[in-house]
């Protein structure tokens, strides 16, 4: 946190790519290069910034994404979708069909952060054939299919760190049981938008988001709807109070 509060929010898109699996859905992990200066040997979905030739005309409307509008942004969905196919295609060698993408959900970062993303998450169907999958040997070095208790198996023990959105979207996955069940729950809903704020506390630090009692206050003992991720050094744990909104 160590940058002016409201730093402009950089459009940007990521893939989670899924397909079935003999233990149920697997999600397409990669692993970051350890010489990176963001998010360094962490366990990432494929994605990046949306680039100008992401938007139909090649001329972005928005430089600062304005979270006011979120969604409603003109051809933010269709760029991110753009987005998330060509950073799959660059990361993985994977040939993602754009039409395919089903919007996840929104996340921003804290305000204090001094680089900020306003970063769209889509569920991607692997296609039939999907094909060799290479890492680009420059961001991510390491291509794996897991499924989402795996990565988080991982996780817990110390063998892989990952970005809070990416530890959210797979706990939120745990609860799907095939790729088409989850593609339909999803497509039937608002994706919902994940504006973090954090609060330092012992051993650690929370993320709060928008349907947390202590949003606004800061005040994490307050009774009320819970909706944060507990991120300490004995462990980390995401509480929602309407978890199957998730």
């Amino acid at each position: 946190m160590t940058g002016p509060s409201g730093a402009p929010l950089v459009p940007a898109a990521t893939a989670v790519v899924l397909r079935d699996g003999p233990d149920g859905i697997e999600v397409l992990m990669g692993r970051r290069n350890r010489q990176l200066r963001f998010a360094a040997g962490l366990w990432v979905f494929p994605g990046g910034r949306v680039d100008d030739d992401d938007w139909s005309d090649g001329v972005p409307p928005v430089r600062d994404l304005d979270m006011g509008e979120g969604y409603a942004t003109p051809g933010l969905l269709d760029a991110g979708r753009n987005a998330a196919v060509r950073e799959a295609q660059e990361e993985t060698r994977l040939a993602l069909d754009p039409d395919t993408l089903v919007p996840l959900s929104l996340w921003t970062p804290p305000p204090e952060y001094a680089q900020r993303f306003g970063t769209l998450f889509f569920l991607a169907p692997a296609p039939d054939e999907s094909g060799d999958l290479v890492p680009d040997g420059g961001e991510i070095l390491e291509l794996r299919w897991l499924t989402a208790e795996a990565v988080l198996r991982l996780r817990a023990a110390g063998e892989g760190e990952l970005l809070p959105p990416t530890y959210i979207t797979l706990h939120t996955l745990l609860r799907f049981s095939t790729v088409g069940e989850a593609l339909e729950a999803v497509a039937d809903r608002q994706p919902p938008r994940y504006a973090t704020r954090l609060s330092l506390v012992e051993g650690g630090m929370v993320a709060r988001y928008e349907e947390d009692v202590a949003y606004d206050s800061a005040d994490l003992e307050s009774p009320g709807p819970r909706h944060r991720l507990w991120m300490l050094d004995s462990g980390w744990r995401y509480e929602r109070t309407d978890d199957e909104a998730a």
